[in-house]
């Protein structure tokens, strides 16, 4: 076993921990490829949903965007009333890492882009959410990463060393954000990998 370097270890959740994608919700909604497609490329666009994730409230947002384009209104609500059926499940092998960090006593926190309504829902939903010593929500604090305001939010919120912290995420932009305030980050790339990275830093599982 390699010197432990690590004191804590911080989590994503979408793509991470849940396997999130609009795409599950949509194929039911519009079987049409091609429309589904321009829907969720021009209509309700990755930046609509990154609001939320900042903190708009999701009754203004699907306001907003049907006032824009209402022949896709019912569409434009199911994003908010089946946000559910967006999410397929928890990826059970990295819920597994979860437990076994936990099993050994080393501390973990959740760091996520989510909105704050949504991350409710997933807690009740997805009870694997509720295990952690910490977390930090994007919707909540109203900033999201890689802004660096959102990483600081947890070193001082939980008082992490950030040099003793490993963070791991499954978008790069997110995770160059992290090391650029001093956090040890690395590529989520399956639980597989993230497995050897923390036995490379002296974690017991």
């Amino acid at each position: 076993m390699s010197e432990r370097t690590i004191d804590a270890v911080v989590f994503d959740i979408g793509g991470v921990l849940l396997d999130w994608s609009p795409t599950y919700l949509y194929t039911e909604l519009i079987p049409d490829e091609e429309a589904r497609t321009h829907f969720l490329t021009n209509v309700a666009t990755p930046a609509w949903n990154h609001k939320q994730d900042e903190g708009r409230p999701w009754a203004e947002a699907v306001a907003e965007l049907t006032a824009l384009h209402p022949e896709h209104a019912e569409w434009i609500e199911a994003y908010d009333t089946g946000w559910l059926k967006m999410v397929r499940g928890v990826f059970e092998d990295t819920a597994a890492v979860l437990t076994d960090l936990q099993d050994a006593g080393v501390p973990t926190y959740a760091l996520t882009n989510f909105s704050g309504e949504k991350w409710q829902i997933a807690k009740e939903t997805f009870p694997v959410l509720t295990r952690f010593d910490g977390e930090v929500v994007s919707g909540v604090e109203q900033t999201v990463k890689p802004d660096e305001k959102i990483y600081r939010i947890l070193l001082e919120r939980f008082n992490l060393d950030p040099a003793r912290t490993f963070y791991t995420d499954d978008m790069a932009y997110n995770v160059d954000g992290a090391r650029a305030v001093g956090l040890d980050a690395e590529l989520f790339a399956g639980a597989v990998d993230l497995r050897k990275h923390l036995r490379a830093r002296g974690l017991p599982i």
